[in-house]
């Protein structure tokens, strides 16, 4: 349970404050701690063996640490927790990076919208959304591909068989949304995104609601921890969604 807190209340907190280094949890703490009312003291230890002597006197591995009515709180997550406030555990299940992305890329799609047509919800807005989604995407797993091939080793089927195809896919994502944001080459984005988006909703229907296994999905990186399942699949529908309109409306059109 949340301690309540008084306005008058003192802390104290003491952190790294160098030339060549401001520790950035001591300044979280003191803004947390100043937000929350209380008059701060603020320590610095401003060298490497001025915080190395804090740390063994008070038999605390790391800074910043926080003194709260003489009684210490300890670190940064410390306080949050002290404070009522959520900490984010390490490999805690998040949707925030997706949910983010998608926001994102909505709105993006819609000022481009209104900027070409002079209205924000169109069509061609959707079609943006999902290709500049596609291409974000790959933005994300390109940032680290080994990192992002060795996670997607973990469910993709052909992948599994054919260990290149883990390098090639975030590639072959971003091309296909950049062809298909400016309308060009039909042709090639159209079979690349059928192809990614139908092999890629295939694995995660047969990991995750098959194999019912619990796996971390790739889409956003292979540093992330959103667990593999509707967002995947979702990925991959929106491509074959996309990949199967624009032939349409290519096959309409006569063709590109």
């Amino acid at each position: 349970m949340a301690r309540k807190m008084h306005p008058l209340r003192k802390a104290v907190i003491y952190r790294m404050v160098m030339d060549e280094h401001t520790c950035p949890y001591g300044l979280k703490a003191r803004a947390l701690l100043r937000r929350s009312g209380y008059d701060v003291e603020d320590h610095w230890l401003t060298s490497h063996e001025e915080t190395e002597a804090f740390k063994e006197q008070h038999a605390v591995p790391t800074t910043p640490q926080i003194f709260i009515d003489g009684t210490r709180i300890g670190g940064y997550d410390d306080l949050r927790r002290y404070l009522g406030k959520k900490v984010a555990e390490p490999g805690q299940t998040s949707y925030r990076p997706v949910i983010a992305l998608f926001v994102l890329t909505f709105l993006m799609s819609l000022a481009v919208s209104h900027l070409v047509y002079g209205q924000p919800l169109t069509v061609q807005a959707i079609k943006w959304f999902i290709a500049f989604s596609m291409v974000i995407l790959a933005l994300l797993k390109l940032q680290d591909v080994e990192s992002f091939s060795t996670m997607f080793l973990n469910y993709d089927i052909l992948a599994k068989r054919w260990v290149p195809y883990a390098y090639i896919y975030p590639f072959a994502e971003g091309l296909a949304g950049i062809l298909m944001i400016g309308n060009m080459l039909t042709w090639l984005s159209v079979p690349v995104a059928l192809f990614i988006g139908t092999i890629g909703a295939a694995s995660v229907i047969k990991a995750v609601y098959i194999d019912k296994r619990q796996l971390k999905c790739a889409c956003v990186g292979g540093s992330s921890n959103v667990p593999l399942g509707f967002i995947s699949l979702t990925e991959n529908l929106m491509m074959i969604a996309m990949a199967v309109w624009m032939a349409f409306a290519a096959w309409g059109n006569g063709g590109h």
